[in-house]
């Protein structure tokens, strides 16, 4: 048996040289004097390099523990489904309950949001490796992957929902914000595509055709009970062993670039203060502002929208592998082609950057819809000339349905600010709010389509699906996501704020700043406030 084991570790290495670079870089301009809402390339390099393994583990997470508890793991398409429905509900429980607590926090030397990042960094490490160990135990399978997929959405909402906040305490300025979620959006799109080669290269071989050719008996009938029973599942021997050891292999280098990322997050990014002053010292309970947040009308829009089109690019990337897994002219291919729409996402960033600025943020979600007319292509005309156009084109798209909700968000938490002005640092509440409902609706996503597999027949481990497998996982990233993602542009169409509007909100803001100048006392009594 062919065991590709060392092909991805240059590239590890390389990752973490890069960022070790940075880091030193960081160290020599970071405290140079700079103006007050400017931020420097290396403010804006650290914060983005931040939220990158956040993207790398999220990445191999996305395109690959399904197949892994499939194929790997042995547990049926129904326990998935349940796994990665829990995982992703309890994950999107803990947002709201994250910013409550995050708003109730007091500020300290190093902030009010970093501490919450750097604290949970560690056990999310480790909570993530062991969701890809395969335990000795057959029986409690489903619930070992349970309890370590939910922790680890639980504990990376507690990182992702203070970063994400985080960009409204980088500057006031529109310009720089929307500058540093470029550069974040560049490094998170570089992040996933770090995850996904570094997770392919190295479990490739768990998922190479060969196997089938070694292992004859797996084709068919091997385990015919296994495949609706996990206590029936014999332990892993010959490429079961290999897989369970390249997966974890994946996972011990992933962890180690995670740790790096909150090392370069803490040295190169100082959180400022709310940059806001109140208008009236009376506190607000932290469900009555989300109560308010929830009647905003442009959140409102830009939140349905964007939960469609996230759903559908959730839908692409879980069944996207398998898909060319089960493919012949594809099986050999498919880490080749997730790297594809990851590049294509990365060199992409810039670019979109580019037109939002000169063509305003509606006008670039047209390149969200690019994806449709071409993952119908794939599902069609499944050859593999085609599946690299597509895959280069549904680059270019995810790039812009990554982007422009994120940079979107902070126009709406400055509408919302002017007209509750009352309401102290309301940014954790939609952040957490946008975060809990984008995860709800990937757990929908992600649980009826393994659902919709276990009603198709697929068989764990097999190397032949039958015709209602591959007609299922043709509609699941093709018909469904081309439905959601219209759907979404087409709510997307009665968003309210423009650039022009976005200025005149911007330019009232920076008044009520100048009229409340007094922001050092902002954080005397935050323990009697909760918002």
């Amino acid at each position: 048996m062919k065991q590709v084991l060392i092909a991805p570790l240059p590239m590890c290495y390389q990752v973490f040289y890069e960022q070790c670079s940075t880091v030193v870089f960081c160290a020599l301009v970071l405290f140079q004097p700079k103006q007050e809402d400017k931020l420097s390339v290396c403010s804006k390099l650290c914060y983005a390099i931040g939220g990158a393994p956040n993207q790398v583990a999220g990445s191999a997470t996305a395109f690959f523990l399904q197949i892994y508890l499939l194929d790997i793991a042995h547990i049926t398409p129904f326990y998935v489904s349940l796994v990665l429905f829990i995982g992703k509900v309890g994950g999107a429980i803990t947002d709201p309950v994250a910013g409550f607590f995050i708003s109730k926090s007091k500020k300290t030397k190093i902030g009010q949001l970093m501490p919450w990042m750097l604290g949970c960094t560690p056990f999310t490490i480790v909570s993530y490796f062991f969701m890809w160990y395969l335990p000795p135990f057959v029986a409690g399978r489903v619930i070992w992957y349970l309890i370590f997929y939910s922790l680890f959405q639980a504990l990376n909402t507690l990182f992702e929902v203070p970063y994400c906040a985080l960009t409204m305490f980088l500057s006031s300025d529109q310009k720089e914000r929307d500058s540093a979620t470029a550069y974040r959006m560049t490094m998170e799109v570089l992040g996933t595509l770090i995850g996904a080669t570094l997770q392919g290269q190295i479990v490739a071989s768990a998922h190479a055709s060969d196997r089938c050719t070694v292992n004859r008996t797996a084709n068919t009938t091997e385990y015919p009970q296994s495949l609706h029973n996990t206590s029936s599942v014999p332990e892993p021997l010959g490429f079961l062993a290999h897989g369970a050891k390249v997966y974890m292999i994946a996972a011990g280098v992933i962890g180690g670039v995670y740790l790096l990322g909150s090392v370069i997050l803490f040295s190169g990014v100082k959180e400022k203060d709310d940059p806001y002053a109140l208008n009236s010292d009376k506190a607000i309970p932290f469900f009555k502002g989300l109560r308010l947040a929830m009647k905003h009308g442009p959140y409102i829009k830009l939140t349905s929208s964007f939960l469609l089109i996230s759903t559908a690019v959730q839908l692409e990337q879980s069944n996207f592998v398998l898909f060319c897994t089960h493919m012949t002219e594809l099986r050999n291919d498919f880490q080749y082609l997730v790297v594809t729409i990851l590049v294509s996402a990365a060199v992409s960033i810039p670019f979109w950057q580019w037109f939002l600025e000169h063509f305003g943020k509606k006008s670039a979600a047209c390149g969200i819809s690019w994806m449709i007319p071409f993952a119908v292509m794939l599902v069609t005309v499944p050859n593999l000339s085609v599946a690299y156009v597509v895959a280069f084109v549904s680059g270019l798209s995810i790039a812009a349905s990554l982007l422009l909700p994120w940079s979107m968000l902070p126009d709406v938490v400055d509408h919302f600010r002017l007209l509750n002005q009352y309401v102290k640092r309301p940014e954790a509440l939609f952040y957490s709010s946008y975060v809990f409902f984008t995860k709800l609706s990937a757990a929908l996503g992600l649980g009826m389509s393994s659902a919709s597999l276990e009603l198709a027949g697929y068989k764990g481990g097999a190397c032949r699906q039958s015709s209602s497998v591959i007609l299922a996982l043709k509609i699941l990233i093709g018909v469904v996501p081309a439905i959601l993602i219209l759907l979404g542009l087409f709510i997307l169409l009665f968003y309210p704020i423009t650039e022009k509007s976005q200025k005149e909100t911007e330019q009232a803001l920076e008044q009520l700043r100048r009229n409340h100048p007094s922001c050092d006392n902002l954080f005397e009594n935050e323990g009697n406030t909760l918002i």
